[in-house]
This record gives structure tokens, sequence and C-alpha cells, in this order.
């Protein structure tokens, strides 16, 4: 697809809650951590992300997003298609960059790496 200033290709790494939208995943059907556990749980793994293969790989083991199969890859999206946070914390980011402090949703904590 030809690249579009409006869009950006993120991918990210989701830790879910207790209390988000819908608290289940491919990894925990039934997921118990509080707000407080999961945003901690995040936090451990910014340390040991020092590539994007890292990224990924963390991902794949660890996201409680579908988008773990592939990575953390999300595609393109434009503004609009995100939760609000989301968008904001992506489109400020410049290629390459990740998020140094995990961006809160409605369906947890997200590390959010911007691939294009």
């Amino acid at each position: 697809a030809p690249r579009k200033s409006d869009q950006v290709r993120c991918a990210h790494i989701l830790i879910k809650h207790r209390e988000s939208r819908r608290p289940s995943s491919w990894r925990d059907p039934n997921i118990t951590l509080s707000p407080e556990e999961a945003r901690a749980h995040l936090l451990s793994l910014l340390p040991t992300i020092h590539s994007l293969a890292d990224f990924q790989r963390i991902a794949s083991e660890r996201s409680d997003c579908s988008s773990a199969q592939k990575g953390g890859d999300l595609g393109w999206f434009g503004r609009g298609q995100m939760q609000r946070p989301f968008e904001e914390a992506a489109f400020a980011l410049q290629k390459g960059e990740m998020t140094r402090e995990p961006v809160v949703t409605d369906s947890g904590f997200h590390l959010i790496l911007r691939l294009e």
C-alpha cells in the first residue's frame, strides 16, 4: 500500500488487567492482575528491550493482544481507528522509537513501537 502521511505503522505489547474492557486473552482466559500489577509487569519488560527483535519476541510471548502472533505488529492505521491515548502516543513517536512509559487505554497498558 502506498505510504500515506496521515498513517503510522506500530507494534505494541499489551498487558491487560481485571478492569480492562475485556479481561481475557489468548494467554489467559481470566485475567486477574490488578491495574497496578499490570503496569508494574509492563515496566519490568522495558529494560529487556534493546532491539526490534527483542520487542517482537517479548510481544509474541507476553502481549495480551492477538497481534502477538505477528510480534505485536498492528499494521498501518490512521487517526480515529485506535483509542485516543494510543493514537496520540503512536503519532507522537518517530520511526523506530518506543514509548518510555506505559500508555493507558480501556484495554490495559501498552508499550508502543513505531515501525513506519
